[in-house]
């Protein structure tokens, strides 16, 4: 425990004199308005809808539609999947009208990089199965190389299934023998 005279060794702050007092009475004022000014600042900032562009132009422009919509789907990673969708739309385009009449694409699997298409006949849907080593070619030739890497064709489905007491237990009724 320090002694009586511990106290003198320690070095005291000298006194401030009254103009000392009041420089930093203003030092603090200027920081204090400094601070509501700002505040100040961006209220009216807020209230007028944020900053406003100069006269280049920067991120917070109006874009056209479709440029604001093309943004979005490079910022999402979208590319493929809107590309694939404008595919379904342009089917008819791209396969021919006969092919499109009888031949629809169902969905696309990304990760598998599969296009399903549902024929509404076998006759077509052999006629696809012919046709799909063109139409992947074509189809990677639209949307870049490797997009699609298979056309999985599925052929009409079979008749609706009628359960009832006639029904002989396990049986698939006449879809047994289309396999």
């Amino acid at each position: 425990m320090p002694g009586p005279g511990a106290e003198s060794d320690r070095p005291r702050a000298p006194e401030l004199s009254g103009v000392d007092l009041a420089r930093q009475a203003l030092v603090a004022a200027k920081e204090q308005a400094r601070a509501r000014g700002a505040a100040v600042q961006q209220k009216k900032q807020a209230r007028r809808g944020g900053l406003r562009s100069g006269a280049r132009a920067d991120g917070r422009d109006p874009l056209p539609l479709g440029a604001a919509i093309n943004r979005l789907i490079t910022e999402r990673g979208w590319e493929t999947p809107a590309a694939v969708g404008g595919v379904m739309g342009r089917w008819p385009q791209l396969v021919g009208p006969e092919v499109a009449q009888h031949c629809e694409p169902q969905k696309y699997d990304e990760d598998a990089r599969v296009l399903t298409v549902q024929c509404d006949s076998t006759a077509w849907a052999t006629q696809l199965r012919l046709l799909a080593p063109q139409l992947v070619a074509r189809l990677n030739q639209d949307l870049g190389q490797g997009t699609v890497k298979l056309i999985k064709v599925l052929g009409p489905g079979g008749p609706a299934r009628r359960y009832g007491p006639l029904r002989a237990p396990g049986s698939t009724g006449p879809g047994d023998t289309y396999g």
